[in-house]
């Protein structure tokens, strides 16, 4: 199947990312969009990103720009440093994917590109010409890039932010790896490293592996840590667990996050946990398709009702998008309108600590509604249509679908099937938009209440898929 653009950029098989692909993409964001003061270009540490971002860079100078090489650093790092510079970025990742995939993120001097840029985009593609520039740009290094990201949250923070906290570093493949580490003992933490792996790891921060939640709680209690952390392979999504090893669901890491930092505005897709609408100091909550684009245009149109709207966004997958300046325990942190996983990460932690109670306690405080997400791989995308398609359109069918959880209730088709259950539960089926994948979301009033249901619906849709 083609490379196309999903949630999250565009992303295909490394086999059918050729350097013709990549090259042609990069020309039409070149033509379709605006670079400003020219191209910053990162990438994770999947085996094909090196080659990738090679071509990322060779085809944006064929053009004439000036191009800046970051190397291997987080997503969010990437577009700090090209914001800062007026410049527009590519990030070659495929995220949580397996390795034999991969993708490129694109980013205008201001931000995200937006659905509409994305039509742009491929428009642009139609009329591919591979024509090069008199002269080629010029190439810069940019060494100094993921310290400045690191320096963002420690002079927000304070050296003292995670003193006495004892915190375990899932390093896995992850690139942000030794930003994190250094970022933590900058804080106060005491760092353990964890499983660093020369090799990729797909890690799903949103559909957390059971072998990896047991190893989780395992290196909790071998280590007495406070909570492990991580994040997928571009450190745009986070992991982060309690003292027992428990994992906090991205979208609550988005809830207590938004508290610490005295977000009054929540945009946040509908896949969210429903709690977030119980919290009284956020006085607005708009719900969105899943996606960062659309959690951003929601932000955006927030900001131009009320510039001075406290606005953050945040999805299930615990990204983080922060939308106005937010005063920290020890100085000012300025907006970064992209998904980050640093400062759901550290605000949850730095909080709870300065309120002298454990993670799991400011958990536990929050209402009691509870989330959980899985997915089921290699699920062509016909398939997936076709029994999100039936479902939808086939009131008897989805009834009969339904019948082992029990009578539909509401019906919420902003993305995907978003079902009510009479009992007060939630169901939510959707395709995933960039990999072969179809995920259950589901959401109830106890954890053990969640997991069971999640793992009914998925072998529901797992024999309905069959029967397709």
């Amino acid at each position: 199947m083609s490379p196309k653009f999903g949630t999250s950029g565009l992303r295909g098989l490394v086999v059918d990312l050729t350097p013709a692909c990549v090259g042609a993409h990069v020309r039409a964001f070149l033509r379709a969009c605006p670079t400003g003061t020219g191209l910053f270009v990162g990438r994770d540490l999947r085996p094909s990103s090196p080659r990738i971002a090679s071509d990322v860079i060779a085809a944006a100078r064929a053009q004439g720009l000036a191009v800046t090489d970051c190397g291997a650093l987080p997503t969010p790092a990437l577009a700090l440093a090209a914001m800062s510079a007026g410049a527009a970025a590519v990030m070659v990742t495929g995220s949580h994917i397996p390795a034999d995939r991969n993708g490129l993120k694109f980013y205008l001097p201001t931000g995200e590109i937006s659905k509409a840029d994305e039509a742009a985009i491929l428009a642009a593609l139609a009329q591919d010409s591979a024509d090069s520039a008199p002269a080629a740009g010029p190439l810069h290094g940019c060494p100094e890039a993921g310290a400045a990201y690191v320096a963002r949250y420690v002079a927000a923070f304070g050296p003292t932010a995670l003193a006495g906290l004892r915190l375990g570093l899932y390093a896995h493949s992850s690139v942000a790896r030794d930003l994190l580490a250094t970022l933590l003992k900058a804080l106060g933490a005491e760092v353990v490293a964890l499983a660093r792996s020369d090799s990729f790891i797909p890690v799903d921060t949103e559909a957390v592996a059971p072998d990896t939640r047991r190893h989780l709680a395992e290196w909790c209690a071998e280590h007495r840590l406070d909570a492990v952390l991580s994040t997928d392979g571009d450190a745009d999504r986070p992991l982060l667990t309690d003292a027992a090893g428990k994992v906090v669901p991205g979208d609550i890491l988005g809830v207590l996050s938004a508290q610490a930092l005295g977000a009054e505005v929540i945009c946040t897709p509908v896949s969210s946990n429903s709690m977030v609408a119980r919290i009284p100091a956020f006085r607005a909550v708009h719900r969105t398709k899943i996606g960062s684009p659309f959690v951003i245009a929601a932000m955006e149109a927030a900001l131009a009702r009320d510039p001075n709207a406290k606005v953050v966004g945040f999805e299930a997958n615990g990204g983080f998008l922060q939308g106005f300046t937010a005063a920290g325990p020890a100085g000012p942190l300025p907006p970064l309108m992209t998904r980050d996983a640093v400062l759901p990460i550290v605000a949850p932690l730095a909080a709870a600590r300065a309120a002298g109670r454990t993670l799991a306690e400011a958990v536990a405080a929050l209402p009691p509604r509870h989330t959980a997400a899985d997915r089921l791989t290699e699920i062509p995308t016909a398939a997936s249509a076709a029994l999100l398609a039936q479902l939808r359109d086939d009131a008897t069918a989805r009834a009969a679908f339904l019948a082992p959880l029990g009578r539909e209730a509401g019906l919420d088709l902003t993305d995907g099937l978003r079902i009510n259950l009479e009992d007060g539960t939630i169901v939510h089926l959707r395709p995933s938009g960039n990999a072969p994948e179809f995920r259950v979301y589901v959401e109830a009033q106890t954890a053990a209440d969640a997991q069971n249901l999640l793992d009914r619906a998925l072998d529901l849709v797992n024999r309905a898929l069959s029967a397709h």
